[in-house]
């Protein structure tokens, strides 16, 4: 078990990397938030549907399973439009530093969901995120929208995380993930369709466009969600999303690269996202400790 901790952990650092990445390719896409994210899970739930079938991985579920799953499927979607909007309307720098907050929302939500007793250090930690989040957002009230969104996306995150943690321990995590991404394509189906967006114009996508969606939904979407799901029979859920806070420091990093000028902020912003970093570390040492 403890082999299987260190590697979870290690994997879990590689798919948050991958996280980062998903928000630079939110910002070379040039589609709006809501395309963008239902062409995503589109083509991630088709290809996670080839695997199972491929890999002949039984997926018939009870209808009150499936129902659970599909629900599951609306929040992950519903965080992904939040994430890719704040995006669109501030910069992947705020919106990556704001969905840190995860954490925090998570040592909230997991007690109360889960009937456990609160972590008095999980909660502290937690509050460090939310003071880094002061600091920024004193400095980047042009932002202010982006900032409210990204907070929206960190939330629906964290119910995200505490709801599949429990689905995991039942289910195979491909067949999970299946599931909600058919849930989320549904959602979006039926709001786009009653918006009457679904015309010629709807689909038709730029090669570049047709390309980063494709990494987005393969690597970022397919990989990255069957196996964070895996990981969550290792690791807690407060775990994954404390260093799910690291994904903002390689997506600004990897930003800065890409975008330079575009992204670079002001100094108080990196006080408050290297405290956001710090809390990384402190919970690691804490957990090492007590352990």
């Amino acid at each position: 078990m403890p082999n299987d901790n260190y590697r979870s952990y290690l994997h879990l650092h590689l798919i948050v990397f991958i996280w980062g990445f998903t928000a630079i390719l939110g910002a070379l896409i040039s589609l709006d938030a809501l395309p963008l994210v239902w062409f995503r899970m589109s083509l991630a739930a088709a290809m996670i549907g080839i695997y199972l079938v491929y890999k002949k991985i039984p997926f018939l579920l009870s209808p009150q399973v499936i129902a659970r799953f599909l629900v599951a499927g609306c929040i992950i979607a519903l965080h992904w439009f939040t994430f890719f909007k704040a995006i669109k309307v501030s910069n992947i720098s705020v919106t990556l530093a704001c969905l840190s907050t995860g954490a925090f929302f998570t040592s909230l939500l997991e007690p109360l969901l889960q009937k456990k007793k609160i972590v008095w250090y999980e909660v502290f930690f937690g509050l460090l995120v939310i003071v880094g989040l002061v600091i920024i957002f004193e400095v980047e009230l042009q932002y202010k929208l982006g900032i409210a969104l990204a907070l929206v996306s960190a939330f629906l995150s964290a119910l995200f995380a505490v709801i599949n943690s429990k689905f995991v321990q039942k289910h195979e995590a491909p067949v999970i993930a299946f599931y909600e991404l058919m849930g989320g394509v549904g959602f979006f189906s039926l709001l786009l369709w009653v918006s009457r967006a679904f015309t010629p114009t709807f689909f038709s996508i730029s090669g570049s466009d047709w390309l980063y969606l494709g990494i987005l939904s393969s690597i970022c979407t397919a990989y990255a969600l069957i196996n964070s799901v895996k990981i969550m029979q290792y690791l807690s859920p407060f775990t994954v999303m404390l260093t799910i806070n690291l994904e903002p420091i390689y997506g600004i990093i990897l930003a800065l690269l890409i975008f330079d000028d575009k992204e670079k902020m002001s100094g108080p912003f990196y006080l408050g996202a290297s405290l956001i970093l710090l809390t990384v570390v402190g919970n690691a040492v804490v957990k090492k400790i007590k352990k």
